[in-house]
């Protein structure tokens, strides 16, 4: 633990406030931290009227993403000092290891790339809709029909489980020409500030930075929010999260405000009786395995938490089912340690329910979970353990089955990720999982390898719907007057 304190300052478009009026603790204890009060900036925090946004358009595409490039060759681990700050804080309250954090915050360049941002770009909303009015094929004869892409005001509400999140929200912001209020959370209140103030650094007065603010309050400061959410002030609410700060955002939501939830999901996976062929591809089956259930020390709603195996229920299929579940757990403790550690802060609570299903061994058997190192249980009949919903900390739930219908069935709209093997096996399923709610199937190991520049997650395509689509349509004259005098060759449809 640290006693160290912190200064999580207010950033307001390019000005940096570190006033220390409150003192928060992190989320994980051992740390505090001092804020400004929020509610005394209130009024310069939100953009006072939306034709100010006009400066972004001065910039062209090409430009912002200049910008951008540059700002990813000053965000190097070693040379900047807010970042090495935001990351001495995420090592105290995050559930990230040092290792891991480490590793994710030397590769912070890497995604302000010029070519990963331009196709970050073009899998979203194309670069000619950011650019300019972009011309519609069909609809009614003479008439005609140009869309464009704008920049909304928007509050980003951002998850702390990795530096991930504060990176895509800014460039998303940038590339989209949007006005953007960030709110950090208790375990990262620093990344987010970090990538703002070397923004800063390099060109305190550029349109970009004008656009980005950053701070901390804590979630249900009616002060606070009520002032900001406010239809008048901002368009849209992008929030990450859990089930509790999601919900809670939605008491402000009315007309003009459109809500934008990454919520909280839960993965899994689906093995079929392929993985029991031979022993060498049970070993690859569960190092595979292992990736899914251990990367990021289990902290992604990506990881996998209940593993369907087909194995079958008989005395044989067990025995299959434990042998891999035994692998598995091995495989877990050999993971690379840039990727996953023994849990720093392990759940105690869940530690007491894997310590009454050991004593319980005619329904589960326990594979580790004696300390912090993780676990995998494998359940002794067809269901999944009762607090299958705790599952964290490198824990896993193996459940044998006969039918992998049980395993369809157990997806629903809470259903992230699910990894799959064999490939044959999810070519199969996959529209039927699609059904059921699930909303990304990937290879078995895969799960913790988001392609961010495909800007897909949680079925929906979050920077398209984080800009305004505007249309702007073209008639001459002469159509509407026959129109309305009743032409019979002309067919207005929708009138």
């Amino acid at each position: 633990m640290s006693n160290k304190q912190y200064n999580v300052p207010l950033i307001i478009r390019g000005q940096i406030i570190t006033d220390p009026d409150f003192e928060f603790g992190g989320r994980r204890g051992g740390v505090t931290f001092h804020t400004p009060d929020v509610a005394k900036h209130i009024g310069q925090l939100t953009l006072s009227a939306p034709s100010k946004m006009a400066d972004l358009y001065s910039l062209s595409l090409d430009e912002i993403l200049d910008f951008l490039a540059d700002l990813g060759q000053r965000l190097r681990f070693d040379s900047n000092a807010h970042l090495r700050e935001a990351f001495s804080l995420s090592c105290v309250t995050s559930g990230l290891s040092e290792s891991i954090l480490r590793y994710q915050y030397e590769n912070i360049p890497f995604f302000f790339s010029r070519d990963e941002m331009a196709m970050m770009v073009e899998r979203s909303c194309g670069a000619n809709y950011l650019e300019g009015w972009v011309a519609q094929p069909g609809g009614m004869p003479g008439v005609s029909a140009r869309v464009r892409a704008f920049g909304s005001r928007a509050v980003h509400v951002i998850a702390g489980n990795a530096p991930i999140v504060s990176i895509l929200t800014v460039i998303r912001n940038a590339f989209t020409r949007s006005d953007c209020i960030i709110k950090t959370p208790s375990n990262d209140p620093l990344t987010a500030t970090a990538l703002a103030r070397t923004m800063i650094d390099m060109a305190p007065e550029h349109p970009l930075v004008k656009h980005l603010s950053v701070a901390y309050w804590k979630g249900g400061d009616t002060t606070v929010e009520r002032a900001i959410y406010d239809p008048r002030k901002i368009e849209k609410i992008i929030a990450w999260g859990g089930f509790d700060s999601v919900k809670h955002v939605t008491q402000y939501l009315q007309p003009g405000i459109d809500l934008i939830t990454q919520d909280p999901k839960l993965s899994s996976t689906i093995i079929g009786k392929e993985a029991f062929a031979d022993d060498t591809t049970l070993r690859s089956v569960a190092t595979r395995l292992a990736l899914d259930v251990g990367a990021q020390n289990q902290e992604g709603c990506v990881n996998a938490r209940v593993i369907y195996v087909e194995s079958g229920t008989d005395a044989a299929g067990i025995e299959r089912a434990n042998k891999l579940g035994s692998l598995t757990f091995d495989a877990l403790q050999k993971l690379p340690p840039h990727l996953s550690t023994p849990h720093k802060a392990f759940d105690m609570n869940l530690k007491s329910e894997i310590d009454g299903a050991r004593m319980n061994d005619d329904e589960y058997r326990v594979f580790g979970g004696r300390t912090n190192e993780g676990a995998i249980i494998v359940s002794q009949d067809d269901a999944p353990v009762d607090f299958s919903r705790q599952l964290g900390c490198r824990v896993g739930n193996i459940v044998p089955l006969d039918d992998l219908q049980n395993a369809i069935r157990s997806v629903n709209a809470y259903t992230q990720t699910i990894g799959i093997f064999p490939e044959t096996l999810k070519e199969k399923l996959r529209d039927q999982l699609a059904f059921q709610g699930a909303q990304r199937l990937v290879s078995l190991g895969g799960a913790a390898t988001v392609q961010h520049n495909m800007e897909k997650q949680d079925a929906i395509e979050p920077v398209r719907r984080m800009v305004k689509w505007v249309t702007e349509e073209y008639a001459d004259g002469a159509l509407f007057e026959a129109i309305a005098e009743a032409n019979p060759d002309i067919k207005a449809v929708g009138m």
